[in-house]
């Protein structure tokens, strides 16, 4: 879904598949993930205002997301940390600043533990470290109805994605507006989106209990040396708030954590300033990287 604005869209191979992006801006390189059931455009005003304040910032559709290409397979940590490790140099650059939520939280946190050289620093929201994700889980009924196979992908498209509606109520504190449901529920409708998205939380899952979950839980045991900050709203219905500030057992750089009042799940959509703000100040403290 390339929707018009203040960016440019294009596509760039990375570890063996196109991504679809939207970048704005030039200057030290920003990487923004999304996270589910969203995609690129749910950082459409952090990418305009990153822009005007001199950074290089690039939304990026995931791997099996919006317009980037939709595979079988590769949707465990190793090989979406590879696609972000092969973006950053597609697109010409030494070192990323990584901001990436829920979902794309995680997939930040394992670039930056698997590829520390292309990391210059990591801005989660709604994401806790991975292995602290593992100490406090949320409830585990969506990953659990994640594993049946064909139900929840037929779940989540019924109804012209019906059902991506509902989430995005449920998890917000702040009511999203029309546009944000409709441009929504149409990403979820492209083919391929909704088995892809659910490979995400298959993989997460079914991994814990095979042996190269147990080497990925091993290489994310290393330690960031890089500037950290995390973003949790106290209203978060599927994030533990103290999962995420838990996090700073795995940072030995700086470590920031900021909890937002009256807001749920998507920090940067229910209160934008407030997340612009803070992603511009771990910006400066990090340097440009």
């Amino acid at each position: 879904m390339r929707l018009p604005g203040a960016w440019r869209h294009r596509d760039v191979s990375a570890n063996g598949i196109r991504l679809h992006l939207a970048e704005s801006g030039t200057g030290p390189l920003v990487l923004l993930l999304h996270g589910f059931p969203e995609f690129w455009w749910t950082w459409r005003r952090q990418l305009t205002a990153l822009a005007e304040s001199g950074y290089r910032a690039v939304a990026v559709d995931l791997r099996g997301c919006g317009d980037s290409d939709k595979p079988p397979r590769g949707y465990d940590g190793w090989t979406l940390a590879g696609d972000v490790a092969g973006l950053v140099k597609a697109l010409g650059a030494r070192r990323a600043h990584l901001v990436g939520h829920g979902w794309g939280g995680l997939v930040a946190w394992t670039a930056a533990a698997l590829h520390p050289r292309l990391v210059a620093s990591v801005s989660t929201l709604a994401a806790p470290h991975p292995l602290e994700l593992r100490r406090r889980p949320p409830a585990p009924r969506h990953l659990l109805a994640a594993q049946l196979p064909i139900w929840p992908e037929r779940w989540l498209t019924a109804d012209g994605a019906a059902a991506v509606q509902r989430l995005l109520l449920a998890w917000s504190a702040v009511p999203p507006a029309a546009e944000v449901l409709a441009r929504t529920r149409q990403a979820m409708s492209v083919p391929g989106v909704a088995h892809c998205s659910l490979e995400y939380l298959r993989w997460a899952f079914r991994s814990r209990l095979r042996g190269d979950g147990r080497q990925f839980a091993q290489a994310m045991r290393r330690r960031l040396t890089v500037p950290v900050l995390t973003v949790a709203g106290r209203l978060d219905p599927c994030v533990r708030v103290a999962a995420v500030q838990g996090s700073a057992r795995w940072v030995d750089g700086p470590f920031t954590h900021h909890c937002l009042d009256g807001v749920g799940h998507f920090p940067h959509r229910e209160a934008p300033e407030q997340v612009t703000e803070l992603l511009l100040a771990q910006l400066l403290r990090a340097g440009p990287g």
